[in-house]
C-alpha cells in the first residue's frame, strides 16, 4: 500500500498561483508506477487534473492545459502540480493518486482544498 499526503491547499484571488504537494511513502512506494491529481467540486464527479509517468512523460485535461505544470522529486517520492492563472471553476478539492506494484494499485490522499475567487 502507499500513503499519500497533499499539502499547499489555499485560497487565492483568480490570476494567482498555487503549488500542491503529493508526499508518497509505504512499502511499495518505490514501485510506483505513476502518479497524477485529481480535483472534485461540490456536486460533480471527481475528475481527472493531470499525470505524470516515473519516466516523466506527463499528460493534462484541457481544461488546464498551459495553466498547470506536473513534476515530481523521484528521490523522495513527490509529486507537485504548479497552478498559474488560476480560474474560479479551479475551485475544487484536489486529490493526489499513484500506481504502483505489478498491478498498478490505487491509492488516493485525503485531499486538499483549492479555493479561488473572482
Amino acid at each position: 500500500q502507499v500513503q499519500l499526503v497533499e499539502s499547499g491547499g489555499g485560497l487565492v484571488q483568480a490570476g494567482q498561483s498555487l503549488r500542491l504537494a503529493c508526499a508518497a511513502s509505504g512499502s511499495i512506494a518505490a514501485s510506483i508506477n505513476a502518479m497524477g491529481w485529481f480535483r472534485q467540486a461540490p456536486g460533480k464527479p471527481r475528475e481527472w487534473v493531470a499525470t505524470i509517468t516515473t519516466g516523466g512523460s506527463t499528460n493534462y485535461a484541457d481544461s488546464v492545459k498551459g495553466r498547470f505544470t506536473i513534476s515530481r522529486d523521484s528521490a523522495n517520492n513527490t509529486v507537485f502540480l504548479q497552478m498559474n492563472s488560476l480560474k474560479a471553476e479551479d475551485t475544487s478539492v484536489y486529490y493526489c493518486q499513484a500506481l504502483a506494484g505489478p498491478y498498478s494499485l490505487v491509492s488516493w490522499g485525503q485531499g486538499t482544498q483549492v479555493t479561488v475567487s473572482s
